[in-house]
């Protein structure tokens, strides 16, 4: 059985929801960031980097929520989250899925965790609008990707809308919020209907009121 170690709404969201959809079996362990248990020796024993996800399969252990996603889906190739092998929409799931990953995603972390990026307390202020500005323009090249589709990739869900859902609630209080672009605030709604996504944000206390 899998065994994920995850804080709510973290960068372990977008496996927990891969583990939901594919309705294996998989228990969770809280890895409580407020007391900073992820610097435990413990779990820098599995994890040496000390962040957040990491799935136990076996006697193995995966960090890095992208890996551990794209190991889940190739595992389980039945659930069909990843495009078929050798195709166009292959390549652009991982195009899109290390956009997602390599790209937004560490620009949110300097969006919200400024002070990690300067020597001057003073300039936090800056940092957060700059990037705030920066994602914003990254939210409008996804919603103009989706465009008249429900989903990132071809016509069917896959590995990278568990990303986008994540990500793009994690910039719910912008000033332009993802669900102000009309093809990603319809993306989001239909991702946020699903049974498995109800289930996850159920559990890790994430209320869906935004996209109803």
């Amino acid at each position: 059985m899998y065994k994920l170690f995850y804080y709510p709404r973290n960068a372990s969201w977008a496996p927990h929801l891969i583990l939901k959809e594919l309705g294996v079996e998989f228990e969770l362990v809280l890895v409580d960031r407020r007391s900073e248990a992820q610097k435990a020796a413990e779990y820098l024993e599995l994890n040496p980097t000390g962040r957040i996800p990491t799935l136990v399969d076996g006697g193995s252990a995966l960090f890095e929520s992208a890996a551990i996603a794209l190991y889940l889906c190739e595992k389980h190739p039945e659930a069909e989250l990843l495009p078929q092998a050798n195709s166009t929409e292959r390549a652009l799931c991982y195009q899109w899925l290390f956009y997602l990953t390599s790209t937004l995603q560490p620009e949110l972390m300097i969006y919200f965790y400024p002070e990690k990026h300067t020597t001057n307390n003073n300039s936090t202020p800056s940092i957060v609008e700059a990037q705030e500005q920066r994602i914003t323009d990254m939210y409008g090249i996804l919603n103009d990707q989706i465009g008249d589709r429900e989903y990132l990739v071809g016509n069917k869900i896959s590995i990278c809308d568990y990303f986008l859902f994540m990500l793009c609630h994690w910039g719910s209080g912008f000033k332009t919020p993802p669900i102000a672009f009309p093809n990603l605030a319809r993306c989001l709604r239909n991702l946020a209907s699903k049974e498995a996504f109800q289930a996850v944000c159920t559990t890790e206390g994430t209320k869906l009121d935004i996209y109803k």
